[in-house]
């Protein structure tokens, strides 16, 4: 039976509007110095997002105990009614007063070309939401505001809770000195390859050489599977095939919710990024980063079809 996940990260509102033409034709570049453009948007959608909601969400799809630990505000009622009907347990889930959740709005046109705005919200109070004597097997600490993060790493390394440090689309907050302190206090490393250059940049350490101080450092590769450094041994973890190619949105979290359903189930750091390879195929063929539902059987059947392993019990 798997333990609870503390899934540390932002949770958060993406609101996506399609313009049906090409922003090229309508901005000029010899007047981008004074810029004023509008964009008539005829379809649009609000989707649930956030890397701690849509990690708890695939970890409830496998059935695992999430408990995700955000800051939102105070229009997130109908976001945290859903997790509750979900079965997803939202104490350490804090609404801070006189503000907004997160919220990312994205104009796209017909070259998937993209005009977004992000507004913090509630994230920016994350470092406040202490977990201090909440027990777990394992955590996250997955992209929030910088403060956020390394309260919660620090938190969970006083309480000798083992997490998982996911950089995503915190990249750009963290230098070398902050990518080396983050490290020494977690366990694992999670990052796509292209994160993985920047953090050797940013480091002047090879990927190996990170991967000596850790339990684990694991580097998805999109189409070509996964690539997982651990006890001084590098794997390269076979691709799963997706039914379809739609969006690849919130797949970063879902197979970090395969690898934390894997580790809490007492799997080794190997088969549980298969899992987690299999969780990213399901998500990239559904569009948006939590309207993907399949049954645990499916999940299972895929699991064993591919890499020949049992799915864990639920909790």
């Amino acid at each position: 039976m798997a333990a609870p996940v503390l899934v540390c990260g932002s949770m958060a509102f993406d609101t996506i509007a399609v313009f049906e033409g090409r922003f090229k034709e309508h901005i000029m570049p010899d007047r981008i110095h004074s810029l004023s453009v509008s964009f008539l948007t005829p379809f649009m959608r609000k989707e649930f997002g956030g890397c701690a909601g849509n990690i708890a969400y695939n970890l409830k799809l496998l059935g695992g105990d999430p408990l995700p630990v955000a800051t939102v505000g105070e229009d997130a009622g109908g976001y945290l009614e859903r997790l509750a009907g979900l079965g997803i347990d939202t104490r350490h889930v804090k609404v801070v007063p006189q503000t907004f959740t997160a919220q990312c709005f994205i104009t796209t046109d017909l070259d998937d070309n993209q005009i977004a705005a992000f507004h913090p919200g509630a994230m920016a109070h994350a470092a406040e939401n202490d977990l201090t004597g909440t027990a777990a097997q394992w955590a996250i600490v997955a992209p929030d505001a910088k403060e956020g993060m390394f309260a919660h790493a620090q938190r969970l390394n006083a309480a000798g809770i083992p997490f998982v440090f996911d950089l995503g689309q915190a990249m750009p907050l963290f230098d070398g000195a902050d990518l080396q302190r983050m490290l020494q206090l977690a366990q694992a490393l999670t990052v796509n390859d292209y994160e993985a250059g920047v953090v050797e940049q940013r480091t002047g350490k090879s990927i190996a050489q990170l991967a000596a101080g850790l339990r684990a450092v694991i580097v998805t590769r999109g189409a070509e599977g996964a690539s997982l450094w651990t006890e001084g041994t590098e794997h390269t973890i076979a691709p799963v095939r997706a039914q379809a190619v739609v969006d690849p949105t919130g797949c970063g979290d879902a197979h970090r919710a395969g690898l934390l359903h894997g580790l809490t189930s007492g799997w080794s750091w190997l088969d549980s990024c298969k899992l987690a390879n299999v969780m990213g195929a399901i998500k990239i063929a559904s569009r948006g980063p939590q309207n993907h539902a399949p049954t645990r059987d499916e999940i299972g059947n895929l699991l064993q079809q591919t890499y020949g392993l049992k799915l864990p019990a639920a909790a």
